[in-house]
C-alpha cells in the first residue's frame, strides 16, 4: 500500500503523524506544583510508512517516545522514534516490509529471521537506565536526556528469554524488578520466563514454566510473598499463522487461569487454578497479602475488549454491549485447592495506576480510566479499540467509594501516571494528557497535559500544559523524577 487506509486504526487520535520533534517552553496555565520535576516518558505508537494489509490495526504502529520535561515550571517536549530493527530496516527500504500483527509468515521475504517487536507499549524506569517494551520481543534502551535508542537490552547477554513484558512490576520498598516473557522460545514456544533483577538492575534469577494454553499475558502482579499471572482464553496458533492468519483469537468457552508461586520460590512450586469461562483481563491494578488470603484486582470483562481478537474467534458484539468492572479475586492459600472467590469493587474500565509506594502491598487508593455516563455525544475516535476513555476515576478499593474527573464533551483522556509528594500527608499528583476536539473532523483536536491533584480528581486541573498540536493516542506511560534523572547511567 502507498496509502493509509481510512480505518478505525488510521483516523482521530489514531491519525498518523510521523513526525520528530523538539519544542521547548510549552505554553503553562496555572501553576506547576513544586513536586513536578522530572520527566513524564509515554508510548505514542506511530506509523512511519502506511501498513503492507488494509486491515492492519493501531497495535502494529512504529514504537515512538515521547517526553514532558519539566524543570523549575518550565515544560518541554520532545518525541523520537525508537530505532529498531524493524523501523531501521522500513526507513532504508522506505516501505513497509513487516506484514499483519506479530505474524512473520506475512512479511517481505527479505526481513525473514528478523526482529520484529516495534517496541511501542510502555517505557520503563529501573536501576538508572530507560527502555521502551511490547511483549513480542526484549526491550530498547533509550537515552533518557536525548531519547536516542541504544538498543536492544538482555542484561548483559546474562538474559534468555527472547521477549520481556511490557508490565514488569518494581518492588519500590526493595528497588527489585520482577518481569516474564510470555512465547519465551520464540514464536508460539508454551514456555514463560519469570525473572528478578536487583536493585541495581543485575538479573539475578531466570526461570521457564509452561503455561495452561498458549495465551497472551500482557500483565501480572506481585505481593510481599507472590508471584501471580492471571492469564484468560486469547490464544495464539502456529497454523492460523502460517496460514496468514491472527496471532490472537478469544476462546469464550475456556476457563481463566492464575498462576500463583512464591516470588523468590522455584517454579516448581507453581500452583494453577481454574477461574471463570470466557473472561478477559489486559491490565491488574495490584495485589495484597492478607495473612493466607490473596486479594487480585484487575480490570475485568466478560469477552476479550479488542474487536479484532475477538472477531478472529467467532465473537461478534458491539464494542458498547461488552461487560465488566474493576474486581477482586480473593484466594486462601491455606487451602489444598484454593478456589478464586470474586465480587466487584468499582465501576468498569482500564488503564490503572497505582502510586508506586503501593506496588504489592495493601493499598486505599488508586486510578483508572472509564467511560462518563452522563458524557455528552459520541466518544472520541481513536486508541487500540477505536474509541478513547473520557472519564478519570478514583477508587477507595476497601470501602468502593468513587470519585470522577470529567473532560470536555467529546474529548479523550489518556493513562495518567502518578507523582509522590514532598509534603507529608499529601497524596500526590496525576499526570494525563487530554485531547479536546476542535471541530467534527476527528483528526482536528488539541492535546494538553493536565495536572490533577490525586487525591482530588473531581476538582478537575490545577495547571494544563498546552501542546498546540494533535498527538497521536498514548499506550502507557512512566514518571521519572528529577533526582532519578540526575542518576541515570548515561549522561
Amino acid at each position: 500500500m502507498n496509502a493509509f487506509p481510512q480505518t478505525i486504526h488510521f483516523i482521530g487520535t489514531n491519525t498518523p503523524r510521523r513526525v520528530e520533534m523538539s519544542v521547548r517552553d510549552l505554553e503553562v496555565e496555572g501553576q506547576i506544583p513544586a513536586d513536578i520535576e522530572g520527566a513524564f516518558f509515554r508510548a505514542v505508537p506511530d506509523n512511519a510508512h502506511a501498513p503492507m494489509f488494509n486491515d492492519d490495526i493501531a497495535l502494529n504502529a512504529d514504537g515512538m517516545i515521547a517526553r514532558f520535561n519539566f524543570t523549575k515550571g518550565a515544560v518541554d517536549y520532545d518525541l523520537r522514534w525508537v530505532e529498531t530493527e524493524r523501523h531501521l530496516a522500513e526507513r532504508e527500504a522506505r516501505r513497509a516490509l513487516f506484514g499483519q500483527y506479530r505474524n512473520p509468515f506475512t512479511d517481505d521475504p527479505s526481513v525473514a529471521g528478523m526482529d520484529r517487536t516495534l517496541a511501542n507499549t510502555t517505557p520503563v524506569w529501573h536501576a538508572g537506565r530507560l527502555y521502551m517494551t511490547k511483549e513480542d520481543g526484549r526491550g530498547y534502551e533509550v537515552n533518557p536526556h536525548t531519547l536516542a535508542t541504544v538498543g536492544k537490552w538482555d542484561f548483559h547477554g546474562k538474559l534468555r528469554s527472547q521477549t520481556f513484558t511490557a508490565h514488569p512490576r518494581v518492588d519500590d520498598a526493595t528497588g527489585e524488578l520482577f518481569f516474564f516473557g510470555y512465547e519465551a522460545g520464540g514464536l508460539c514456544d508454551p514456555n514463560v520466563a519469570y525473572c528478578i533483577a536487583d536493585k541495581d538492575g543485575n538479573l539475578v534469577k531466570e526461570q521457564w514454566f509452561e503455561q495452561p494454553y498458549l495465551s497472551t499475558i500482557h500483565d501480572f502482579v506481585i505481593t510481599e510473598k507472590y508471584a501471580i499471572w492471571p492469564i484468560f482464553p486469547t490464544l495464539t496458533d502456529l497454523d492460523r499463522l502460517k496460514a496468514g492468519g491472527a496471532h490472537w483469537a478469544h476462546h469464550p468457552d475456556l476457563p481463566s487461569y492464575i498462576g500463583i508461586m512464591p516470588r523468590y520460590g522455584d517454579v516448581s512450586e507453581m500452583r494453577w487454578i481454574e477461574g471463570p469461562v470466557g473472561v478477559s483481563c489486559f491490565h491488574e491494578v495490584n495485589a495484597y497479602d492478607d495473612g493466607d488470603m490473596v486479594h487480585i484486582d484487575l480490570c475485568l470483562s466478560n469477552t476479550n475488549a479488542f474487536p479484532f481478537m475477538r472477531e478472529a474467534g467467532g465473537v461478534h458484539i458491539d464494542q458498547r454491549e461488552i461487560q465488566g468492572a474493576l474486581t477482586r479475586w480473593t484466594i486462601d492459600m491455606s487451602k489444598a485447592d484454593p478456589k478464586i472467590e470474586e465480587r466487584p469493587i468499582g465501576p468498569p474500565g482500564d488503564l490503572c495506576r497505582l502510586a508506586d509506594a503501593d506496588q504489592g502491598r495493601a493499598y486505599n487508593r488508586a486510578w483508572y480510566l472509564s467511560m462518563n455516563p452522563q458524557a455528552k455525544g459520541p466518544p472520541m475516535l481513536g486508541g487500540p479499540v477505536g474509541a478513547n476513555f473520557n472519564a478519570l476515576l478514583r477508587i477507595e478499593p476497601g470501602n468502593g467509594r468513587v470519585t470522577m474527573m470529567e473532560v470536555p464533551p467529546g474529548a479523550g483522556i489518556s493513562e495518567p501516571a502518578h507523582v509522590a509528594s514532598s509534603q507529608p500527608g499529601h497524596g500526590g499528583w496525576l499526570l494525563t494528557v487530554v485531547d479536546i476536539p476542535n471541530s467534527p473532523n476527528p483528526a482536528d483536536y488539541s492535546s494538553e497535559l493536565w495536572i490533577v491533584e490525586a487525591d482530588a480528581v473531581e476538582n478537575g486541573p490545577v495547571a494544563k500544559v498546552k501542546t498546540g498540536m494533535a498527538m497521536r493516542s498514548q499506550v502507557h506511560g512512566c514518571w521519572v523524577s528529577r533526582a532519578k534523572m540526575d542518576g541515570a547511567r548515561m549522561k
